[in-house]
C-alpha cells in the first residue's frame, strides 16, 4: 500500500496474461466448435456407401459398344436395413445423366440425384425455400424437382423458380424448392466450404420410370452403358459410438458380395475426429502463447519482491532481532507476493470474460468460454505467485540480523 502505483504496474502483468489465456482458449473453442458444427451438419453420425466404376479390362477398349453394370444394389440396401444393429435409417440415391434445361438457359451435366424425403433428414441439409420430396411424390411418381443454389441461379438468375418447370431430358418437373449448399468432403474434393456441383433431387420412383438404371454416353462411333442400380447409401446411425462399428461392418459385407471392388466407404465421424484432434493442437498452442505472458508477469513480481525485500532489510533485521522465525519472515513476503498475484488474476478472470464478447460482437467470430478456462487461469496465475515469490522470501529469511540491523 505504500507503493500503490509499483504494486498496480506487477499486477497488470498478472492481469493481463491471465485474460490473454482465457480469451485465446475462447477464441480457439468457438473456431474449433464452429468447425465441428460443420462436420456434423455433413452427417457425423452416417456411413455412406457408393459405388465406383472399377477398372475396365484392356480388352475391352476396341469394342463399339459396352454395357458396364458395377456398382450398389437394392441387395445391399436389404442387408444393411435387416442385419445391421442401431441403424436409423438407409437412404438410396441414384445418379441420373440428363441435361436441365429453362427456357434458352441450358445446364448440360447436372448432378441429378434420385432419392427419397428422408435424405434430408440424414444429411443435414437445409431447405431454403419450398420444401423437399415427400412420400406423396413417391407414390405417385410426380415429376417434382428440388434445385441445388447453384443449378437455380444458373437456370433462372435472380427470379424465383418455385412453380417453374424444368426440362430434364425429355421430360417435364415442377420445381416444389430449394436446397441450402454442403461443405464437399471425400471424394467430392475441391475446396472445403463449396457446395456440391450443380445439384438437383428428384423422387426415386419418377427417375425409375423415366430412366431407367441405364446412364448412356455416345463418343468418337462408339456406344457406353452403364447400368448401376444405387449410387449411394446414406445409412443414418442412432447411436454416434456405433458408426466405426457399422463402416467396418459394411466394408465387409460389400467385400463378402461383390466380386469387384466397385464400391467405396466414406466416414464423416473421421473427419470429425481429425477436427478434434487440430482443435487440441491449437488450444495447446494458444495457451503457450499466453502461459508467456503470466511468465513474464511472475519475473515481475519476482523482481519487484526482491527490490522490496532490498527496501525492508532494516525492518527484517528488527524482526529477526525481537524473535521472529525464518518461517515467519518468509511467510511476511509470500503473502504480500500471493495477494499481488490472486489480485491479478481475479481481475484478469473479470477481463478475460469480457474480450470473447467484444470479440466476438465487433467480428462475428464464434468464442466458447468453457469453465475449465478461468478456473486454469486463475489457478496458474496464483501459482505463479507462489513460485516466483519463494525466492525473494527466502533470500529475506535467511538475512543476517546484525548485517540487517546496520543497513541504512
Amino acid at each position: 500500500m505504500l507503493h500503490k502505483l509499483r504494486s498496480g504496474l506487477t499486477t497488470l502483468g498478472v492481469l493481463f496474461g491471465t485474460s490473454s489465456v482465457i480469451a485465446m482458449l475462447a477464441i480457439g473453442e468457438g473456431a474449433s466448435a464452429q468447425a465441428q458444427e460443420q462436420i456434423k451438419n455433413m452427417g457425423s453420425q452416417n456411413v455412406i456407401m457408393r459405388s465406383v466404376k472399377p477398372l475396365e479390362d484392356q480388352n475391352q477398349g476396341s469394342q463399339t459398344t459396352r454395357i458396364l453394370s458395377y456398382g450398389l444394389t437394392q441387395e445391399d440396401r436389404e442387408r444393411v436395413e435387416v442385419n445391421f444393429p442401431s441403424v436409423g435409417r438407409v437412404v438410396p440415391s441414384r445418379l441420373v445423366t440428363q441435361e436441365a434445361r429453362f427456357e434458352d438457359r441450358v445446364i448440360t451435366q447436372p448432378r441429378i440425384v434420385a432419392t427419397i424425403p428422408d435424405w434430408l433428414t440424414v444429411s443435414g441439409r437445409e431447405v431454403s425455400a419450398g420444401r423437399f420430396l415427400t412420400e406423396s411424390d413417391m407414390s405417385g411418381a410426380k415429376n417434382v424437382c428440388v434445385l441445388g443454389t447453384e443449378v437455380a441461379r444458373d437456370l433462372f438468375l435472380f427470379a424465383n423458380p418455385i412453380g417453374k418447370r424444368v426440362k430434364l431430358g425429355a421430360d417435364y418437373f415442377d420445381v416444389i424448392g430449394t436446397i441450402e449448399p454442403r461443405m464437399r468432403f471425400d471424394s467430392d474434393a475441391p475446396g472445403a466450404g463449396e457446395e456440391t456441383t450443380k445439384e438437383l433431387f428428384i423422387p426415386l420412383p419418377t427417375a425409375d420410370n423415366w430412366f431407367g438404371n441405364m446412364n448412356m454416353s455416345r463418343r468418337a462411333g462408339s456406344f457406353n452403358a452403364e447400368e448401376v442400380e444405387l449410387h449411394e447409401l446414406l445409412i443414418g446411425v442412432t447411436n454416434i459410438d456405433d458408426v466405426i462399428g457399422i463402416a467396418n461392418a459394411s466394408r465387409e459385407m460389400l467385400d463378402r458380395f461383390h466380386d469387384d471392388k466397385d464400391w467405396e466407404v466414406v466416414v464423416p465421424l473421421e473427419l470429425l475426429a481429425q477436427a478434434e484432434k487440430t482443435k487440441r493442437i491449437f488450444n495447446i498452442v494458444l495457451g503457450s502463447i499466453a502461459g508467456i505472458s503470466l511468465l513474464v508477469g511472475g519475473i515481475g513480481i519476482m523482481n519487484v519482491m526482491l527490490a522490496t525485500v532490498t527496501e525492508r532489510t532494516r525492518e527484517i533485521g528488527i524482526r529477526r532481532a525481537l524473535g521472529a522465525k525464518r518461517r515467519d519472515i518468509v511467510a511476511q513476503f509470500l503473502v504480500e507476493t500471493v495477494v499481488l498475484s490472486v489480485g491479478g488474476g481475479l481481475f484478469g478472470v473479470a477481463l478475460g470474460l469480457l474480450i470473447p464478447k467484444i470479440v466476438q460482437w465487433y467480428t462475428d467470430m464464434p468464442t466458447l468460454v468453457t469453465l475449465e478456462a478461468p478456473i486454469l487461469a486463475f489457478t496458474i496465475s496464483a501459482g505463479i505467485g507462489v513460485l516466483f515469490g519463494i525466492y525473494p522470501a527466502w533470500r529475506a529469511s535467511h538475512m543476517d540480523p546484525v548485517d540487517a540491523l546496520r543497513h541504512e
